[in-house]
């Protein structure tokens, strides 16, 4: 690969530094998409004991890539993404693919089927986790910075991708405590109607 070619897509990933996600940090400010890849990449490796036979160097890649789409889109909520907004970020995603060099193109190409399909062993883990760094996150910002959706949101959101190994049920049995301790100590934020949705606007 040549460096001008290298620094394009150094360049491209920089993109998701600056790309903020719906997520608030504990300091009080919007996570970027790069912040949650690098986090979920995190998680996935200190679970490598807990699945001994899963490929967790390809869980990680699948982390680390997984958004790379949204440095061409930016990032729309999941609870109001369309079925428009993935066609645009996966075309997008797929013509970038499609003109990187050899062998990084048919790898990603694969990659990506992979993680689409849903299928193998990998990609489910991968998708649990994912779910999960955002509930972790939204439990670690200030209860504040939560819609009024969210706080049944947290609970429910992931239920169905944990569900493949009692490992990630455990982690989402564990998580859902932490959010239902938040919520009682904190309590939820009296603010409502528009004045509460346009603050997170």
């Amino acid at each position: 690969m040549d460096w001008k070619t290298y620094l394009e897509i150094l360049h491209l990933a920089e993109r998701l530094k600056n790309n903020t996600r719906h997520s608030w940090t504990s300091a009080g400010r919007r996570e970027s998409v790069a912040e949650h890849s690098w986090r979920l990449a995190l998680m996935a490796f200190f679970l490598k004991d807990q699945f001994p036979e899963t490929d967790m160097d390809k869980v990680i890649r699948m982390c680390l890539f997984h958004d790379l789409g949204e440095a061409f889109t930016g990032d729309v909520p999941a609870f109001e993404k369309t079925e428009a907004d993935s066609l645009r970020e996966e075309e997008a995603l797929d013509g970038w693919v499609e003109a990187l060099p050899e062998p990084y193109r048919t790898q990603l190409a694969a990659l990506y089927e992979e993680i689409k399909g849903l299928e193998t062993r990998e990609a489910r883990l991968y998708k649990a986790l994912d779910k999960m760094e955002a509930v972790i996150q939204h439990n670690e910002a200030e209860i504040s910075t939560w819609l009024p959706l969210e706080y049944d949101l947290q609970l429910d959101y992931g239920e169905r991708e944990v569900q493949f190994s009692p490992v990630t049920r455990s982690l989402k049995e564990y998580v859902n405590e932490e959010t239902r301790r938040k919520i009682a100590e904190e309590g939820p934020d009296p603010r409502e109607g528009d004045g509460f949705r346009k603050s997170y606007e």
